[in-house]
C-alpha cells in the first residue's frame, strides 16, 4: 500500500521536473545557457547536445556566447540554432558565436505565458490522471479482498491531499515562469 502511493509520489515529482524543464526551453527576454538544452549539433556524423561541443557562456543580461570546443563546428553550431524554434539569429567571427537576445514584444509576452499555461494545464492533467490510476488500483485491491474500506478510504484521501499539493507545486512554477516573462 505504502509502496503504491510512493510510486505514485514519483510520478507526481516527474510530471513536475518535466514541466519545468519545458519551461526551461521558452524563451523570455534574458539569455539563459537553458534555452540551448534541446538543441543537437551535427558533430562528426553524431547529433550531440550543444553543451557538449562548445562552453555556453552569458556576459551580458541579453547577449550569450557560445565558443565551440572544435572550431571546425561553429558552422554546425550555427546552423543548429538558426534551425532551432528559437528564432535566434547568431553571428560568429570564426572563434565565438555571439547571439544577442532581443527583447520580446507585448504580443510574444503574451503568447509565451498562453503556452506556459498550456505546459502547466498538461502537469496539471498528467497529475489528476496519476490520481486516477491510484484510486483505480485501490478498487481493485478492495475488490480482491487485499484491503479493507477504512484502508481504501484513507489512502484514497491520502492521494487526493498528494494531488492537490502536487497541483498547489505545478502552479507555483507557472506563476513563477510567468512572472519571469513579463518582467521586462
Amino acid at each position: 500500500m505504502a509502496d503504491h502511493i510512493a510510486s505514485s509520489e514519483e510520478r507526481r515529482k516527474k510530471t513536475v521536473a518535466n514541466l519545468k524543464d519545458g519551461f526551461a526551453s521558452l524563451r523570455t527576454g534574458r539569455a539563459s545557457a537553458s534555452l540551448f538544452d534541446k538543441i543537437r549539433v551535427d558533430c562528426y556524423g553524431e547529433k550531440s547536445p550543444l553543451n557538449q561541443v562548445a562552453n555556453i557562456s552569458i556576459p551580458e543580461a541579453r547577449l550569450i556566447v557560445i565558443q565551440p570546443w572544435d572550431k571546425n563546428l561553429i558552422g554546425e553550431i550555427e546552423k543548429a540554432i538558426r534551425s532551432s524554434e528559437l528564432s535566434l539569429n547568431p553571428s560568429n567571427d570564426g572563434k565565438v558565436i555571439r547571439i544577442s537576445i532581443p527583447p520580446l514584444t507585448e504580443e510574444r509576452r503574451k503568447e509565451l505565458v498562453k503556452l506556459a499555461k498550456n505546459q502547466a494545464e498538461q502537469s496539471r492533467v498528467a497529475v489528476r490522471n496519476i490520481r486516477r490510476d491510484g484510486n483505480e488500483e485501490l478498487k481493485k485491491l478492495l475488490k480482491d479482498a487485499a484491503i479493507t474500506e477504512d484502508d481504501e478510504s484513507k489512502s484514497s484521501a491520502e492521494l487526493q491531499k498528494l494531488t492537490d499539493s502536487y497541483i498547489t507545486r505545478v502552479n507555483q512554477v507557472l506563476e513563477e515562469k510567468e512572472k519571469e516573462i513579463m518582467d521586462v
